[in-house]
């Protein structure tokens, strides 16, 4: 029980301050995915917005920490904690999309783009030339995984007949399958399949369309480059730190270890991990480089391809992994058929891990 309150507390406590943190570090031409020329970036609606939102969010996120964790105490059901997430999460969303909309309609009725030079920035070296694969950062995420096939094929001899393949929130075993390949080396073919995938995303982050700012395309294109290399060393870093966290349950799973404790040693590596990476790239994603160039050109009111501010739909865009414009990272182009593959092989790669749990 204990370890679960902490696992949902600090979950609560990484998505909240997420929440809080990232309107700071999203793109001042973009406030909760709204595209306003630059010279609005402090408009009174703006910086009231942004206000609002964090009082809102930081509200709710108390009150649904305080009712996760009485709700545990009560029931001793441990995954309502867990369900206080996703109720955090849909909070922050719903909170975002009032800022959102305010913003957009105070650009609306103030005709904010109204006599600007609206035009696009483009680097072509970015596709005859992009930043370079950090083939050094995938090492580590390669290495990990096959380390743990070559363990468990050393240990499959004897291990036990019987092995648990989950555990609960409380370190117990809550599922019990036969040994077999599927289920020993279940997380060994989730490690790779992890492991390609997040490096494919890299890949495709690194010949991404950047948001180049039109009134300085050579200082933001410079920023381009480090911050696309930025995210694909994180990324890389991050599916190392997942594949490290597999690891040590499959030598639980494979030692027969039981552990209350064995849920903060896997998750809590993994989560630091994430917290790393949110702070790397939130640190480089607000300055965005010029040095004091300006063309006098402001960006284009593209939001008509924004759903909600966050699900891109361009379909004449040949672009399939663009910026988010809330936060950072990036987003799919939904626009694009590719998208719609990448995401069939996702849910294949779950449907293969599932039916490897399952069949003995």
């Amino acid at each position: 029980m204990i370890v679960s309150v902490i696992l949902g507390l600090v979950l609560l406590g990484l998505v909240l301050l997420l929440a809080l943190v990232l309107p700071s570090v999203t793109s001042g031409t973009v406030p909760f995915g709204v595209r306003i020329p630059a010279q609005n970036a402090a408009d009174p609606v703006v910086t009231a917005q942004s206000r609002l939102y964090r009082r809102r969010v930081l509200i709710c996120g108390g009150i649904i920490a305080a009712a996760g964790v009485a709700s545990v105490a009560v029931t001793g059901q441990p995954l309502l904690l867990p369900l206080s997430v996703l109720v955090l999460v849909g909070t922050w969303y719903g909170c975002f999309f009032l800022a959102h909309q305010e913003i957009r309609a105070a650009k609306l009725a103030g005709g904010w783009f109204e006599g600007l030079h609206q035009g696009i920035a483009v680097d072509t070296e970015l596709r005859t030339n992009p930043p370079r694969f950090p083939w050094l950062w995938l090492v580590p995420a390669v290495a990990i995984p096959v380390a743990t096939g070559v363990i468990g094929i050393l240990m499959y001899p004897s291990m036990p007949q019987n092995l648990a393949v989950h555990y609960g929130a409380n370190g117990v075993p809550n599922r019990i399958e036969v040994k077999s390949v599927g289920s020993a080396f279940s997380l060994v073919f989730l490690q790779l399949g992890l492991t390609a995938l997040l490096a494919g995303i890299a890949a495709a982050i690194l010949r991404s369309r950047p948001d180049l700012d039109p009134a300085r395309p050579m200082g933001s294109s410079r920023w381009a480059r480090h911050y696309m290399s930025l995210g694909a060393k994180a990324l890389l870093g991050l599916v190392a730190m997942i594949d490290l966290g597999l690891m040590g349950s499959s030598l639980l799973m494979w030692t027969g270890t039981v552990s209350r404790w064995a849920p903060l040693v896997i998750v809590i590596p993994v989560l630091v991990s994430v917290a790393a990476t949110i702070t790397v790239l939130a640190r480089n994603n607000r300055d965005r480089g010029g040095n004091g160039e300006d063309t006098g050109l402001t960006h284009r009111d593209d939001d008509r391809y924004w759903r909600g501010g966050v699900i891109y739909i361009n379909r004449e865009d040949p672009a399939l992994v663009v910026p988010r414009r809330f936060g950072i990272g990036w987003t799919l182009n939904f626009g694009d058929p590719r998208a719609a593959m990448f995401l069939a092989g996702v849910v294949a790669l779950i449907g293969l891990v599932i039916a490897l749990r399952f069949t003995s």
